[in-house]
């Protein structure tokens, strides 16, 4: 028995971590390196008050040790934008410090790099200096809420017509598994995904898990099913999420090349046009099964799926929480003001953008569809994240007027630790009503 509750302990923890990897556009632990580079804020909680001094302590540590005879590169300022760059300085007894502040609301960053032996080895430490006033720039357009019930109930004139194909070989004792697959906004045009559905007979509640970007194949989240809930795993692309990782490789150095800027200068044409209405069409999907208790129904997902998880929840109502890890697509026009936006970074270099873009995406911008949020939500990220910058993320926090939690792990970039995945699981489980 004790053997048997081990295997369990392990088998499920692989699995949760299976589900984050699959979730997210990153790999779940980055390589290590024999040499850190330390940047240290002097404050443990990262929070300064406007025109408040940072001290940054820099160390480079091999083995455990100091090195001494080091010398470092660092730029420092806000996010993207550094305004102090120093080459070449020495490390005295083994430490450096740098000062800085911000007199606005805002994040502050210190990267530094070195090269020793040949190899660069890089370290950063981003500080929040009152990151609660931080407000959007983007703007919200005058009929961004009648265009999205447009385009929802046009998309809902096209039946789901739903396909299930049982997956026996990835069936447990408790799960049955299908891949399947529901029109979205056009006839012929199909979402898919991976279904998830306790065996046992009787209602449950459902879980949405929406994907962080790439093209890969999916697994599902039979985890949180065997605890007792319908979860669906989907993609985004119109593909079945069933074939090989070369398959999808082929699609993304391909036809799918930097999908999130196809038909970018198009409102009605754009690629995550499609992508929001299959997320809603999931939606519809999940609430037309039988094994559905009709009343709790989540949407959780990482970086992109971050996004879709606000967007999700605030354009339907029977959703009655959103789990966003890390989420993209927030404060694009942050960048024409120089401050950083969110991924996938439309604007970083504005003098390249058309005025088309800057005006389509005001309506697939998070910070808009956050404002029409009233169901709790869970959200978590770190200030070292360089995919999608503290300062985007929290532009979108702020503006949400219903309940809602950030956690915070400072260090963090993009990517997770064990316990942020435990804590994010047991809150979503805790929604849903299962052990």
């Amino acid at each position: 028995m004790r053997k048997t509750l081990i295997e369990k302990k392990v088998y499920v923890k692989h699995a949760l971590l299976l589900f984050i990897l699959m979730a997210c556009s990153i790999t779940a632990t980055q390589a290590q390196k024999e040499i850190t580079v330390m940047v240290s804020p002097d404050k443990t909680d990262w929070v300064y008050s406007e025109n408040q001094s940072c001290t940054f302590t820099v160390r480079v540590i091999k083995a455990q040790n100091e090195l001494k005879d080091v010398t470092v590169d660092y730029e420092l300022g806000p996010i993207e934008f550094p305004d102090v760059k120093k080459t070449n300085q020495p490390l005295k007894n083994g430490k450096l410090e740098i000062k800085g502040k911000m007199s606005t609301p805002g994040f502050l960053r210190c990267k530094v790099t070195t090269n020793i032996e040949g190899r660069t080895y890089t370290g950063l430490a981003t500080v929040a200096y009152s990151p609660e006033k931080i407000k959007p720039v983007t703007d919200m357009p005058g009929d961004f809420k009648e265009y999205w019930e447009t385009t929802l109930a046009n998309a809902r004139q096209t039946e789901l017509k739903p396909t299930m194909v049982l997956l026996p070989e990835r069936c447990t004792d408790k799960v049955n598994v299908y891949h399947v697959s529901f029109q979205n906004v056009r006839p012929g045009s199909r979402t898919y995904g991976i279904l998830c559905v306790p065996k046992k007979e009787g209602k449950y509640p459902a879980l949405l898990r929406v994907p962080g970007a790439g093209i890969r194949p999916y697994n599902g989240d039979v985890y949180t099913a065997e605890r007792g809930a319908i979860t669906l795993e989907i993609g985004i692309h119109g593909i079945p999420v069933t074939q090989t990782q070369a398959y999808y490789n082929n699609l993304s150095n391909g036809a799918l090349w930097h999908y999130w800027e196809i038909n970018n200068t198009d409102r009605d044409a754009f690629y995550y046009n499609r992508v929001i209405v299959g997320c809603l069409r999931a939606v519809d999907f999940l609430c037309g099964l039988e094994q559905y208790d009709g009343k709790t129904i989540g949407v959780a997902g990482s970086s992109q799926g971050g996004a879709l998880s606000v967007i999700t929840a605030a354009l339907d109502k029977r959703i009655k929480f959103y789990a966003p890890l890390m989420p993209g697509l927030c404060d694009h026009l942050a960048y024409i003001h120089k401050r950083a936006g969110g991924w996938p970074h439309y604007f970083s270099k504005p003098e390249e953008v058309k005025e088309a873009i800057k005006y389509v995406c005001r309506y697939y911008d998070v910070v808009n569809f956050a404002q029409y949020l009233t169901v709790p939500g869970w959200f978590s990220w770190g200030y070292n994240d360089e995919t999608c910058p503290p300062t985007s993320m929290q532009a979108a926090y702020n503006v949400i007027s219903s309940p809602k939690e950030l956690h915070v792990y400072l260090e963090c970039g993009h990517f997770w630790y064990d316990e942020l995945a435990d804590e994010w699981s047991k809150w979503i489980c805790k929604q849903l009503g299962v052990n």
